[in-house]
Order: structure tokens, then sequence, then C-alpha cells
């Protein structure tokens, strides 16, 4: 997804374009294929502008949240990671626990298990499948 793509996007859903919310937005852009924690975000951000702050990160994640334009996942000690949404279709993703390198399913497996839901008279109304592991590149460097 490109910078201006989302700031169109932004602007024709009433949104200002703001340089603070431009670096949020690059630093997102340039690691597309990992979830980021806040402090992460920050760390960049400040490389592009020093003037931007915590406050201002976590104002403009939740936008973009809200807006569906970044996917948010905890991580297993509760620090909330951020990744730009590449694909609007229904979908889950691989995460390698050591590089957070991520990759996206296609497929759901919860569509199966809606009958069992059902058997339960429970009325399922969002999931998120998320899987853990290693990618190749971390396990040849581990085993290197």
């Amino acid at each position: 997804m490109e910078l201006e793509n989302i700031l169109n996007e932004m602007n024709h859903k009433g949104y200002k374009t703001t340089e603070k919310r431009r670096n949020i937005l690059q630093v997102l852009i340039n690691h597309q294929s990992s979830f980021l924690s806040a402090d992460t975000i920050l760390c960049q951000a400040k490389k592009i502008n020093t003037h931007i702050n915590m406050s201002t990160v976590y104002r403009n994640l939740l936008l973009l949240e809200e807006l569906h334009l970044v996917h948010k996942i905890l991580s297993e000690d509760g620090i909330a990671n951020y990744k730009l949404v590449q694909v609007h279709t229904h979908h889950h993703h691989i995460i390698c626990r050591s590089c957070g390198k991520t990759d996206i399913i296609d497929y759901c497996p919860i569509k199966e298990l809606n009958t069992l839901v059902e058997e339960k008279h429970f009325k399922l109304t969002e999931h998120k499948l998320e899987l853990y592991g290693y990618c190749e590149n971390c396990i040849k460097n581990k085993n290197n």
C-alpha cells in the first residue's frame, strides 16, 4: 500500500493529512512485512521527525485501527503491535517469534467450527487467528 493512497482514503473520510501522520504511515509502509510496537514506530518516526511523541503515535494508531487501515495484535506479553492492512478481505496471519515477519493465510478454518458454535447456541460475531513460529531465515540463522 502506498502512502498517497492511504492519505487519499483518509482525506475522503474527512481526516487531515498532517506531517506527523505521514511520518507514522511511512514507518508502517517501510516495515510492511512485520508487526511493530508503538515504541518501535515512535523510534523510527523520530528518525524522520524529532518532534513526534508517543501520544501522537497512539492517537494515530487508534484512528488507523478504527478506519481498518491497520491490524492490531497483542503479543504474549500483552504489547500491542500494528501492521498496515494489505488485504481487505477476511484473513489470518502467521508470525515469526524471532524477527516478527508476518504472512497472510487466506484460508479460514473457523468456518468449519461454526457448526460446533451453533450447537452451543452461541452467536459468533468476530474472531482472529494468529499462528506463531519461526520463519525460514530465522531457523537457518538459529542452526548456524
